[in-house]
């Protein structure tokens, strides 16, 4: 399966509540240094095939979004699944991150 279409596999499989890091997204998917495909995938592709972008953070377990209306955006869609954002956009990545059996 090529690289992108296994992102887009691996996204759509993230629960509600629960949230994935875009290395661990690219590892899965066969290319353990490609997180920056991960977010270009996101970028490109959520609309088109309805992907929860929201569940994916970087691996600090923090938002990534800089603009202050994409992160409220975010932290907001995160909190309504019941994932608690700090004040500083941190999730904690243990008890929220997803391990798929892939």
């Amino acid at each position: 399966m090529k690289f992108t279409d296994e992102v887009v596999r691996i996204i759509k499989s993230i629960p509600k509540g629960n949230v994935m890091t875009y290395g661990q997204i690219a590892k899965l998917a066969g290319s353990p240094r490609g997180a920056r495909q991960v977010v270009r995938v996101l970028h490109s592709m959520s609309k088109k095939h309805q992907l929860p972008w929201h569940r994916v953070i970087n691996t600090k377990g923090e938002i990534g979004f800089k603009d202050e209306e994409m992160y409220a955006v975010q932290k907001l869609s995160l909190e309504s699944e019941g994932i608690q954002v700090s004040s500083e956009g941190k999730i904690n990545l243990t008890v929220y991150q997803f391990w798929p059996e892939c």
